[in-house]
């Protein structure tokens, strides 16, 4: 989810933390690791509580009745992201098969659509395997880029010094990327007990971030000349010059944005379902493709409008300090002291 929505194209990692320098944004990468570790080992912990497994149901345990205010939030970040994923995947097509950022887009849509109607099951499944796969290609990205430019990552580490804004920047990555915890909350499903949820709450911040800090590293090498790149990631391919690795860079990208779109949008099909079977009735089977063609639809009008940079550097900052004020603060607060006040019921085995 994060890396999808979060850094595949290198655009986000530019924006928040090489914008900082070497050294600033690797100062950066280190806050938002802590803060995600946290969050998710909180966020994860609540929903086992409270078997809240949608974001419908989890924000009504930890606002109550201002849950609401979340949902306005994610279904606008939801839409971004879309668009995001839909403008990242114009721009690779356009680019490397000759065709227009819409077909692109179109094509991106498609697949995101085609998923959503399979249902959560092969979701899940198709959320764990690509993740490996993703996790080889970037390893070995990083270490061909690093191989070849190795000696311009130390030339630049050694010269730059910490920027201004680097413990901003990193919290107001998480604070954007921090909506997408309670979207993955169908998976806490499968945690028994305090142990599982802690657990896994502490690793999925280096998780999220240790393929985000390899990546950083190999851009790092081509600071400041990275900078101005609309897609950094395609920016490397070109320069790195190798085409067997670049075919199976695009098609892992490809499929990354691909997971991200779906994710976003089955978060909110569950937590319609979640009204429906608490009306005692079942959610239509129409219903579920039908979100997802709408939402798609309003995407790929923003993608097509927008386009990538001003997508991210004027969209997610403006959402940034909205999940930070509807989430963080409730949840470092509020949810930590429900956590606390359970511990006697359910001590950590």
């Amino acid at each position: 989810m994060i890396i999808g929505g979060g850094y595949a194209t290198g655009r986000e990692l530019v924006e928040f933390f090489l914008s900082s320098g070497p050294v600033g944004g690797l100062l950066g990468m280190l806050v938002a690791t802590v803060m995600f570790s946290f969050a998710s080992a909180l966020s994860f912990e609540l929903a086992r509580l409270t078997r809240s497994y949608d974001y419908r149901s989890f924000f009504q345990r930890l606002l109550g009745k201002a849950w609401v205010t979340y949902e306005i939030a994610y279904l606008v970040l939801g839409l971004l992201v879309l668009a995001v994923v839909g403008a990242a995947a114009g721009e690779l097509v356009s680019e490397h098969l000759g065709l227009s950022k819409s077909a692109g887009t179109l094509m991106l849509m498609g697949l995101i659509g085609a998923l959503v109607f399979a249902g959560t099951s092969l979701i899940e499944k198709v959320l764990a395997a690509w993740s490996f796969l993703l996790y080889a290609t970037y390893a070995l990205l990083v270490a061909c880029y690093l191989w070849v430019f190795g000696d311009d990552l130390v030339t630049n580490l050694a010269q730059d010094s910490a920027g201004p804004d680097w413990f901003g920047n990193g919290f107001r990555y998480f604070g954007y990327n921090l909506a997408v915890i309670p979207i993955i909350l169908f998976c806490v499903r499968h945690m028994t007990s305090r142990r599982d949820a802690f657990v896994a709450g502490m690793l999925a911040g280096p998780l999220i971030m240790i393929p985000a800090l390899l990546f950083f590293l190999a851009m790092a090498a081509t600071y400041p000349a990275i900078l101005d790149a609309a897609v950094p990631a395609d920016f490397m391919m070109q320069r790195l010059g190798f085409p067997w690795l670049q075919f199976i860079f695009y098609i892992v990208v490809f499929g990354t944005l691909v997971e991200t779109g779906t994710a976003f949008i089955h978060a909110v099909n569950e937590r319609i379902d979640g009204m429906f079977k608490e009306s005692g009735t079942s959610m239509p089977g129409w219903l579920r493709p039908a979100i997802a063609f709408f939402a798609l639809l309003c995407a790929l009008f923003l993608a097509m409008r927008f386009g990538l940079i001003d997508l991210i550097a004027k969209g997610y900052g403006t959402l940034t300090w909205v999940f930070i004020v509807v989430f963080a603060l409730p949840l470092f607060t509020l949810g930590a002291w429900k956590i606390w006040r359970s511990a006697s019921d359910d001590r950590i085995s």
